[in-house]
């Protein structure tokens, strides 16, 4: 089958698609999917320059962290022909990839298979990261860093939903003016940085959800307010900083990381069940959109790598076979 592969730590040229991609039979309890759609993230990315490996037991030299599909034969609680959309830790950008049946997602009716493939990372993590470690609730504000991004703009959809306030951030006016139809209360443009001066005029923020890193970290503990968390996905501004342990301290504020895509296959499955009894039902009524910034070829994978790089998006780029 065919299957994208990295041949080396690089640029988009070292992204090569080959035709004869063998697949192991799937295990017990596993279910084959036909893959029709992928997300591309940051971590597709990385991976390409060499900075984030994948983990055991995921593919080496395939990207690939949401997909959309269809099951090819009854399996894991699934029928065949079932649309379902997932995460896994590599191996996406297949046109074949095997899933525990309960790390699935059923997609709903109505929702293309590329809206689909836009939805499980970015809105799996934003909703692990606001709903279940940083408790957000209704009334309280949050600061979105990347506003704009994958991440971001789901966060932005799922915040609302909860009856949060959001703030976010970019480098770009032209992509916070576009998010106030999504649910933006306030924007700002950082395109000379970002400090905690340009959230005086309120109390301060709740949650704090950085897909930035180190770049933003000590502004970030400014503008928390009193107990507030705050939670570091991306590390594209950097992985290290320093940290104002007496600000830590008087503020009593929570810093959490988090990631997905090396959990374990327990952890993945509980999330998921949670998403499907939370996220699922506002996928279904859509109060929440995954937006999707353009749909390309699977041939034209070095093309999205590029374009992820200049960040030109608003949203997800998708890929389809």
């Amino acid at each position: 089958m065919r299957a994208v592969k990295i041949v080396g730590a690089g640029g988009p040229e070292v992204l090569t698609l080959v035709e004869d991609y063998e697949l192991p039979e799937p295990a017990a309890g596993e279910v084959r999917v036909r893959v029709r759609a992928c997300g591309l993230n940051r971590a597709d990315v990385l991976q390409r320059r060499g900075f984030y490996p994948a983990p055991p037991g995921a593919p080496a030299d395939v990207p690939g962290l949401e997909f959309a599909g269809e099951v090819e034969a009854d399996a894991g609680g699934w029928q065949a022909g079932d649309r379902v959309m997932g995460i896994t830790a590599g191996g996406a950008m297949a046109e074949r990839i095997d899933m525990p049946g309960d790390q699935l997602l059923r997609i709903p009716e109505g929702l293309s298979f590329e809206h689909a493939a836009a939805f499980p990372e970015t809105y799996l993590t934003a909703f692990d990261a606001l709903i279940r470690q940083a408790d957000l609730r209704l009334g309280e504000r949050v600061l979105v860093h990347a506003v704009a991004s994958g991440v971001g703009t789901a966060a932005m959809q799922i915040a609302r939903a909860t009856g949060a306030k959001v703030i976010g951030t970019s480098r770009s006016q032209a992509k916070l003016d576009r998010c106030r139809e999504w649910g933006l209360e306030r924007g700002i443009c950082t395109a000379d940085g970002f400090t905690a001066a340009m959230l005086e005029d309120i109390a301060g923020v709740s949650v704090v959800l950085d897909l930035v890193g180190a770049k933003y970290f000590a502004e970030n503990l400014r503008a928390l307010g009193p107990q507030g968390v705050i939670v570091v996905v991306g590390l594209v501004g950097g992985v290290k900083a320093e940290i104002d342990l007496g600000l830590l301290l008087r503020k009593r504020a929570i810093v959490r990381g988090t990631v997905l895509r090396s959990r374990s296959a327990a952890e993945k499955a509980a999330l998921i069940d949670e998403a499907a009894g939370q996220l699922l039902p506002l996928l279904e009524d859509e109060v929440l959109h995954p937006l999707v910034d353009d749909v390309l070829p699977m041939g034209e994978i070095a093309q999205a790598h590029e374009r992820m790089e200049r960040n030109e998006t608003f949203g997800k780029l998708v890929l389809t076979w």
